[in-house]
């Protein structure tokens, strides 16, 4: 789904808080930060640690590797991209992207297995989620998804320097997952979807508070109240 322009989410920010609706999280604990990628697909970065030998992984792809790429040309490393919906498999075969952008046709889950994707609302976009959308009669279609330690395991990874979650409401799920397993990611990039009608802040809230748990802190916090920057200490 095509993010709301940063226009439109600070004003909605503006308003919640004049009415007194959710507040957002301060930031934590301050990074050094450089943006990557385009206004509908950019994300800010803690920049301190990243080099070539980097491991990063990047759910979500979409139509737009704007950030990906941004990476690969700053640092010279490597990113896996994983995207399980049609469009978004089709678009990145037609583009000359890099041999440092590596493609995997699945997504992240709770669980390995495969799971319904809901379409969107809105046949212009491209991004499919877990959560049904309730105002249309379009068809689900079925892709896997696999949990971060199995797709740890079968790349051969470690450990992971940056894991970037734009999941369409699948987030929530994840990082439950991640709490439950060994996996600690040095950052993770996510966006939280709080504003579909069937989640709500407090699943938010409360992944919020599992990513403390796991001692992870907020360096960075779009101005919609959206997309989040944690880093571990």
């Amino acid at each position: 789904m095509a993010r709301r322009s940063g226009i439109f989410r600070r004003a909605l920010r503006l308003a919640q808080a004049l009415i007194g609706g959710e507040r957002y999280p301060r930031v934590e604990i301050q990074c050094r930060t450089e943006r990557f990628g385009s206004d509908y697909g950019g994300w800010d970065v803690a920049v301190d640690g990243l080099h070539a030998g980097s491991i990063v992984y990047s759910f979500g792809i979409g139509e737009d590797a704007s950030f990906d790429l941004g990476l690969i040309q700053r640092f010279g490393l490597t990113v896996h991209g994983f995207d399980p919906t049609p469009r978004s498999l089709g678009w990145v075969e037609r583009q000359r992207l890099p041999t440092e952008f590596i493609m995997h046709a699945y997504g992240i889950g709770e669980r390995d297995g495969l799971v319904s994707f809901f379409p969107p609302h809105k046949p212009e976009h491209v991004s499919h989620s877990v959560l049904p959308p309730g105002s249309t009669r379009a068809r689900p279609i079925t892709v896997p998804l696999r949990r971060l330690a199995s797709i740890m395991q079968e790349l051969g990874h470690d450990h992971l320097d940056l894991l970037k979650l734009d999941i369409e409401g699948a987030e929530y799920a994840v990082i439950e997952d991640l709490e439950r397993s060994d996996v600690r990611p040095a950052q993770i990039l996510v966006e939280f979807h709080h504003r579909f009608p069937a989640v709500g802040f407090g699943k938010t809230r409360a992944a919020l508070a599992a990513l403390r748990r796991l001692e992870y802190r907020l360096f960075a916090v779009s101005p919609g109240g959206e997309e989040y920057g944690f880093v571990r200490c």
